[in-house]
């Protein structure tokens, strides 16, 4: 948009008896086509190098709007002219602000001095989806959304299920395994797994479902409010008799479109959500705290009471402020209610929002760039998705210093916590649905191997031979049943006699999900990776794909190859 700046030869007193004649008149001589002075247009309309004093009127020129702004300034918006063999683009647009949180990469540990590492599982997936969306659309990722947790646990993994202790069975089983890294001689990695019992859909209790849905005017996309409405219909088909849905919108004020309804109304709930249209500015926290009244209202002791919010994250109505949002879930879900977000569109996505809603919620939190995605997480993964079969799940490794001198979680820098937080109740983590796989991989450097730190000069003195001498870690999860108070231990000792002879003699699981770790890293553009490249992450995932049923696998190998096409090519040495 340009102003205009009109003049006439008139003498500028001789128009201090008629302003309104000569406010008409500037307007005439603007609309006829006056010249362009100053081009440079602030974001307020005006001109960006004009003078503060300017006693001359400047007009922005456009049809049917004028706006009064002072009794010296007269505004009128002017849409940018389209060229006559081009259609504007019907949906909405908006300038790149997409919102991350940066995270440094986890630091090394030196044994000596901390050999316990503490952090709290993330079963969250959005991550991997929001990258292969940058990927597809011809972008490396920016480096805050590649966390490496969450490209890692997108798949699964033949883990151990659980196995009875004491004459019960556990919530979980869980799997180690140890083999030399791919990226680095003198480094093992050990793998940790987790392994959720499986609940089928049917089997699942009652559930209380609220649909939340963001309708403003930047879901008005393809990828928005459309794939919303797709989206929650492939949910729609899975629900049973005893279940409910309700149904929340908002935008510049909310609105109840359905209330509490059976399961086994289809063509009503479905009605409700096709009729959702999309405009208006976006009040995500009073829409979220109708939905939570919605929750309440049908409520189901003993069930699943949980809401969906489908948005961007862009809220810019009403409370915007980030630990204010968070607060309000958190608080909230001590109502036994939990929240999952579910993210969409891009351009202005506020991923870093989303993730700290479902945290605070004790839900997930997944992106949905397709709608084979979709039905990924609320088809495929349905009870994983809706059904908690441990909450608060912590992980801690104790390493042994006369095995391990260095160590490194690799990921899970959202996700740490002090040791003292490992045995503390009142500290939340991450929740493990039914069915669920959990991955962590640590970097280890076995004592006497080459390491990232430089020795010290002045070390104690080696200390007598202890026992355990054949361990190298030891690892402890706490976790709490679903709706106590009181946590649960389980410990595993993990043994030196588990190390793999070479890479290669590890299980296709195992290397697959290196693959992805170092993927990870280099899109990061992290430290710890050497002189590994892109090409060889594909040719390592490509030979360890194993069974690739839903042929994600695959997939992940053609995304491997996209950005290795976007990568800044070095220039040749001379």
């Amino acid at each position: 948009m340009s102003i205009l700046h009109c003049r006439s030869d008139l003498p500028v007193s001789s128009f201090r008896f008629a302003p309104f004649a000569f406010l008409l008149f500037i307007l005439i001589l603007s609309l006829s086509g006056c010249y362009n002075t100053h081009p440079s247009v602030s974001h307020d309309g005006m001109s960006a190098d004009a003078p503060s004093d300017q006693e001359i009127p400047q007009l922005t020129v456009a049809p049917s709007t004028i706006t009064v702004e002072s009794s010296r300034r007269v505004t009128v918006t002017r849409r940018p002219l389209q060229a006559t063999n081009e259609l504007a683009d019907p949906y909405y647009q908006d300038e790149q602000r997409e919102q991350y949180e940066t995270l440094s990469e986890s630091e090394i540990k030196l044994v000596a001095s901390e050999p316990v590492s503490t952090f709290s599982i993330d079963i969250d997936t959005g991550a991997y989806a929001n990258v292969r969306r940058f990927l597809n659309g011809g972008q490396l990722p920016p480096h805050g959304a590649v966390r490496i947790e969450e490209l890692i646990n997108y798949f699964t993994y033949q883990y151990a299920l659980p196995t009875p202790v004491n004459g019960k069975l556990p919530p979980f089983g869980v799997t180690t395994e140890i083999a030399p890294s791919p990226w680095n001689a003198h480094t093992k990695l050990i793998r940790i797994g987790i392994k959720a019992s499986d609940v089928a859909v049917e089997d699942l209790p009652p559930a209380n479902l609220v649909f939340l849905v963001d309708v403003s005017g930047s879901m008005d996309r393809p990828t928005g409010l459309p794939l919303v409405k797709n989206t929650l219909k492939l949910l729609i088909d899975q629900l049973r008799p005893q279940d409910k849905v309700s149904l929340v919108t908002y935008a510049s004020g909310t609105q109840i479109v359905l209330e509490p309804t059976p399961g086994n109304e289809k063509a009503k709930i479905s009605a409700a959500i096709e009729q959702l249209r999309a405009g208006g500015s976006t009040a995500g926290a009073s829409g979220i705290m109708l939905a939570y009244q919605m929750a309440q209202q049908g409520f189901i002791s003993k069930g699943i009471n949980r809401i969906l919010l489908a948005t961007d994250g862009d809220f810019n109505v009403g409370i915007t402020n980030f630990e204010q949002l968070k607060e309000l879930v958190a608080e909230k879900k001590k109502s036994g209610i939990s929240l999952t977000t579910l993210g969409y569109a891009s351009g202005n996505y506020n991923e870093r929002l989303m993730k700290d809603l479902a945290i605070a919620g004790e839900g997930n939190y997944s992106y949905i760039d397709t709608l084979q995605e979709a039905r990924k997480v609320l088809v495929e993964q349905l009870s994983s998705t809706l059904s908690v079969v441990a909450s608060d799940v912590k992980i801690q490794v104790e390493f042994n210093p006369e095995k391990v001198s260095e160590y490194r979680l690799i990921g899970y820098e959202k996700r740490e916590l002090k040791r003292e937080d490992f045995a503390n109740d009142k500290v939340d983590a991450g929740d493990i649905g039914s069915g669920h796989t959990v991955t962590a991989l640590y970097e280890i450097v076995l004592k006497g191997q080459q390491g990232w730190l430089e020795p010290l000069r002045y070390q104690p003195a080696p200390a007598a031979k202890k026992p355990h001498s054949a361990e190298l870690a030891f690892l402890r999860i706490r976790y709490k049943e679903p709706g106590a108070e009181q946590s649960k231990l389980t410990e595993f000792p993990i043994s030196a006699r588990q190390i793999k002879p070479s890479f290669n003699a590890a299980s296709n699981d195992f290397q697959f999900a290196a693959a992805v770790a170092a993927y990870g890293q280099i899109l990061k553009n992290g430290k710890y990776t050497g002189t590994f490249s892109l090409a060889d992450v594909a040719e390592l995932a490509q030979n360890a794909k194993g069974n690739d049923r839903f042929g994600l696998r695959a997939e992940f190998v053609q995304l491997v190859d996209l950005a290795k096409s976007l990568q800044t090519k070095k220039p040749p040495q001379n």
